[in-house]
């Protein structure tokens, strides 16, 4: 059999979807340039930019044509290369994340598993940036065993009555709406589990002031408090108990997407590093010439290689509609360990400079040591992945 003129295998991208990805670099260089450094740190979130991203169509592509979306359908490649070019040339990683979280956390669960009411409803205010969404999951005593959670909705006529609260919930203080999950029969564990959309301005939903944090800064995080907050039956996302599959399945979406940014991040970092390595001299030679310089700029392109493999591998079987939990997992553990030990690996590179504010090395830093955690933890990635294995 000869293989010379019919790969069995391409990894090479369409052309229209790298053409999109240099129309979305363009559009973040010219509109998305703003003092990133000082709303860092102040930790303020940039409306102007979220209102910018959605007049250009970025929230669109998490939602149909027929609530105001790019395409017929979600194309997660066209996402995936999107958010690439986004954290390429966007520096403010916290508004690309905050992007992710709602476009791939909440858009995607309203269209795929909402009903015609609810995605006319919801859909078109966020993908025109009028509206913001979060996704409610975490809880104080349940994060890595998140089916473990403790907020309870009590079936009532008409609906259900939530009593509880989430935390580390992105866009939690700005959100209009939730999508919350919470125990309808707490004895079924996480087959009790059941997804809503709750209204923030619903009597009993209370969201806290921006907490501060160490990276990510430009993302704003909080905490939702749930006290007989009433939800009415029809903001019920699928059946009674569904809710543990509809969280796996956006999972899934949110770690191949959320982390495109990252990939984009490392590409451009390693870019800068390789200039500065150039032209900065020591010794009388360019410091790229020393091993231990130029083997960091290897092993930062190594990095960028194989997490990009690992996400188009991941993206196209989610566009093929085929089984992703093992690959999610892997590209989530790789990448966002990828992307600390890169952001390290150009602070050294780039020396006293990259360790000050002003040059925006340090921010990257900060801002990677987050994706270890959210979107599920190092550690939990690595059990899942041993027990798809056969552990």
């Amino acid at each position: 059999m000869n293989y010379r003129h019919e790969p069995p295998v391409n990894f090479t991208l369409p052309q229209a979807y790298l053409d999109y990805r240099e129309t979305v670099i363009d559009f973040a260089r010219r509109e998305l340039q703003d003092d990133v450094i000082t709303r860092d740190a102040e930790g303020t979130f940039w409306r102007e930019g979220w209102q910018k991203c959605a007049d250009f169509g970025i929230q669109g592509l998490a939602a149909p044509a027929a609530y105001g979306g790019q395409q017929d359908e979600l194309d997660v490649f066209r996402s995936v290369v999107a958010m690439e070019a986004l954290g390429y040339a966007c520096p403010d990683t916290g508004l690309v994340l905050a992007l992710n979280a709602q476009m791939w956390a909440v858009q995607s669960t309203i269209a795929l598993f909402g009903t015609e009411t609810q995605k006319a409803k919801y859909l078109p205010g966020m993908v025109k940036g009028q509206l913001f969404g979060c996704h409610a999951l975490t809880e104080t005593e349940s994060g890595s065993d998140i089916f473990t959670l403790t907020t309870t909705a009590e079936k009532l006529d008409g609906g259900y009555r939530l009593n509880g609260g989430k935390r580390l919930v992105t866009l939690a203080p700005v959100a209009d709406v939730a999508v919350v999950f919470a125990s309808t029969a707490p004895e079924r564990g996480k087959w009790g589990i059941t997804a809503f959309l709750v209204d923030a301005d619903s009597a009993g939903y209370t969201a806290s002031p921006n907490r501060k944090k160490m990276g990510l800064r430009t993302a704003p995080f909080g905490e939702i408090t749930f006290e007989n907050c009433f939800v009415p039956e029809e903001n019920r996302i699928g059946k009674e108990g569904a809710g543990f599959s509809i969280c796996n399945h956006s999972l899934e979406y949110d770690r191949c997407c959320i982390l495109s940014g990252k990939l984009g991040t490392m590409q451009r970092q390693l870019e800068e590093a390789v200039t500065f390595a150039k032209k900065r001299k020591q010794f009388g030679k360019a410091v790229g010439e020393f091993q231990s310089v130029s083997n960091r700029i290897a092993d930062m392109r190594m990095r960028i290689e194989i997490s990009r493999l690992l996400l188009y591998r991941l993206a196209s079987l989610k566009l093929n509609g085929q089984p992703s939990m093992i690959e999610s997992s892997m590209l989530k553990l790789y990448l966002s360990e990828a992307f600390v030990e890169s952001s390290l690996d150009a602070i050294r590179i780039g020396g006293g400079n990259a360790y000050l504010t002003d040059f925006g090395t340090e921010r990257d830093l900060r801002d990677a040591v987050g994706g270890v955690l959210y979107a599920g933890t190092s550690d939990i990635q690595r059990n899942i992945i041993a027990q798809l294995t056969g552990l």
